[in-house]
Order: C-alpha cells, then structure tokens, then sequence
C-alpha cells in the first residue's frame, strides 16, 4: 500500500538548526523514508538505508543536474566538474582527478605528512594550549594541500574563505548562500584567469590537470575548474573532521585512552569521528525516474537532499548512535564520504592525514581539555571555527 510522504514544516537551514541540526533530523527520519520540507520545495532523506540507495542509484538519482540545494549554482556547474556529472563523462573526469591521489602517488606523501604532523604537534604540545580548530587542523591540509595543488601565490592566501563560500554557496538561496556567492564567483574567476599554464608550480597537481587537457582528456576549462575543486574538498572536510576529533576526545577521554594503548585502533576513530560528526552534512540528487521507499514514492523531477549527518545517527542502522565508540563494530559503512560512484576522491588523503596527527598526538598527550569553542555556521559544513583546548602530558 502506498503511501503520501509527509511534509515537514522545520527550517533545516535556519542557523539554530545548523548549529544544533540532531533533533530536526530525527523528526526527519521518523517522519518516514523521505519528506517534504514545505518551507524549501524540496525533499529530504534521513535514513541510513535510504540515503546509501540513493547514493547507489545513480542510475535514477543523477549528479549532472548538480548537487547544490539551489539552482543558480547547479546551473554554473552542471557538467563542469566530477561532482555534478553522471556515467561515461563522470569517469572520463575521475579518472584524471583521481591519478595524484591513488595509493602509490599518496604512499610517497606518507613521509612528508608524517613529518610535517610530528612537526606541528611537537611546537603545540610545547606551548600547552592552543585553537585546535585553527593551530592544528589548519595546519597539514593547507600546507599539504596548496603544495600539491601548486597554485599562484598571488591569491593562495584565500584559500580557506573560498572553501568555506563553497560549501556555503550549495545552500538553498538564504542570505547565507547569496553572500556566499559574491565570495565564490571571486573564487571561480581566479579558476578561470589564474589557474593557467605559466602561472601553476611545475609538476604539480593543477599543471597535471592541463597535462591532461593537452591530450585531449579533458578541456582547458575543466583543467582549470578542476584545479579548484581539489581545494575546497580537500581542506574544510578535513580541518573539521580534525577539530571535532580533538573536540570527541576531550569529551570522551576513555577513549583517547584507548587509542594510546592501541594505536591500531586509528582507523576506526577516524571513521567514528566522522560518522558521528560528518563534514559535510548533505548534498542533492535529482531524481529522472519515480522511486518507491518503503511505500512512499518519490515522483520523477524531484530534488532530494540526502543528509549523511542524519544517516550516520540513525538508530535504524547504528547501535547507540549518540556515543562515541571508536570500537564500533561495522563503522567503516559510514556514509560521510558518500557512497557509490561519487564516493570522495580525497578521503584517502584525509585519513593519511589525520591518522599522521591521531599518532604523533597519542605519543605526546595524556588528554585533552577544551578551555572554549565556537561552531562554524555554513549550510554544508559542520566544525569549529574556535576550539581552545590545553593538553596535558601525564
């Protein structure tokens, strides 16, 4: 028997749900397997289930319409770069996307990172206190990152604001995304005038790109947007998965006593981190093909945001779902990476990174104590702005 989906009449983008998004998305989930938010003209998925079959659907829920909740941005990057694209020209842009971060291109970063981390951690564990949101997590993707990626210097210094007018800019059309706007078009006319050939570091990722658009792989517009779209990615999520590690820990030090004891047990901390506080909230699919869930269907021409902050705290799916366990059995099936063919390119890079802060941080602190902290407020991203903590050593 079918059923109507229920609307919902919450403001998932209003600044106290962004801030505080756990209950609205419990109303989401169990309002049923998808809803309608009135107030946006949109639907939502919330459920572990659902989200990961929308994320494997790609045959039914398609990027190449974009990803963003608003379609003043989805327009810009419809079929522009990976993330907004489908089947055969999502993998002829992959392809070329993914080469500097495979396994082997990323084992010959181990060393530096590794270096650079016990660097980092050393000057800060020395000093007592610090923001952990901007001292420490900043630290490895930005100097990491604008290496590899081998941009201008004239520009560089705005990497981390264009990252976060990124993210901010795939928001419904609220006043946040609007003057997130103005900040991203500066970001994409960079792309366009200064991510070109004589301006880019030799041998780096972005002169990769237009290695790439010489032979024919991609066009020099791609070359050049894609070149961006490895700096957005690749430093908001991972500064915040860090931050809010520190923030876990502090809270939770049994556990960070746990991963002193076994450093093996790293992996799953990472992973537990960012299920239980996912960087990225939700993106959209466009659905071309009707879809039943559970006796709901969800009509053909519709946006649905699939909320991997909600699915990865769905009781449905995790056993205590509110606690912190970096022992958690089957975590590694989060969806804050996403699933499916559009799963993140760079989460390797992540992990490498943090795993390299997680075991210089264990070799050097006891526990954490978090003095004071301010959340960031974006309409995709969840982190700290501020995270104030003091280490102890024994």
């Amino acid at each position: 028997m079918l059923c109507t989906i229920e609307a919902v009449d919450i403001d998932l983008y209003g600044d106290e749900s962004l801030l505080n998004p756990y209950h609205n998305y419990s109303v989401i989930r169990d309002s049923g397997p998808v809803v309608y938010l009135e107030n946006l003209g949109l639907y939502a998925a919330g459920r572990y289930d659902v989200v990961r079959e929308i994320l494997a659907r790609s045959d039914v829920f398609i990027s190449g319409n974009g990803v963003m909740m608003n379609d003043t941005v989805n327009k810009l990057f419809k079929g522009g770069i990976g993330l907004c694209t489908d089947k055969d020209e999502h993998m002829r842009i992959r392809r070329v996307e993914a080469r500097p971060l495979s396994p082997v291109a990323l084992g010959e970063l181990r060393e530096t990172i590794t270096r650079e981390a016990d660097s980092i951690v050393a000057r800060l564990v020395e000093r007592g206190s610090f923001d952990a949101a901007t001292e420490l997590a900043q630290y490895l993707p930005v100097t990491i990152v604008s290496k590899l990626v081998g941009l201008p210097e004239a520009g560089r210094e705005r990497m981390l604001e264009w990252a976060a007018a990124n993210f901010d800019s795939f928001g419904p059309l609220n006043e946040r995304t609007t003057t997130a706007l103005d900040t991203f078009q500066e970001m994409y006319d960079y792309a366009m005038t200064q991510c070109v050939r004589g301006k880019l570091k030799p041998g780096s990722w972005a002169e990769m790109l237009h290695d790439a658009a010489d032979n024919g792989e991609i066009t020099a517009d791609e070359a050049r947007l894609m070149a961006l779209s490895y700096v957005a990615p690749s430093l908001d999520t991972t500064i915040f998965a860090i931050g809010s590690a520190i923030w876990l820990f502090a809270q939770n030090p049994a556990q960070w006593a746990l991963l002193r004891e076994n450093p093996k047990l790293i992996p799953g901390a990472i992973n537990e981190t960012v299920r239980i506080e996912s960087p990225i909230q939700g993106f959209s699919r466009y659905a071309i093909a009707d879809h039943e869930f559970a006796g709901v269907t969800l009509p053909a021409g519709s946006r649905v945001i699939v909320l991997f902050g909600a699915a990865n705290r769905d009781e449905r799916r995790w056993t205590d779902p509110e606690t912190f366990d970096i022992r958690r059995e089957g975590v590694a099936r989060h969806l804050a990476f996403g699933y499916g063919e559009h799963a993140c390119i760079g989460m390797n890079l992540a992990r490498l990174e943090i795993a390299a802060l997680f075991t210089a941080l264990a070799r050097n602190v006891a526990r954490f104590e978090c003095l004071a902290s301010e959340r960031v407020l974006n309409n995709t991203l969840r982190g700290f702005r501020h995270l104030d903590v003091r280490v102890h050593t024994d």
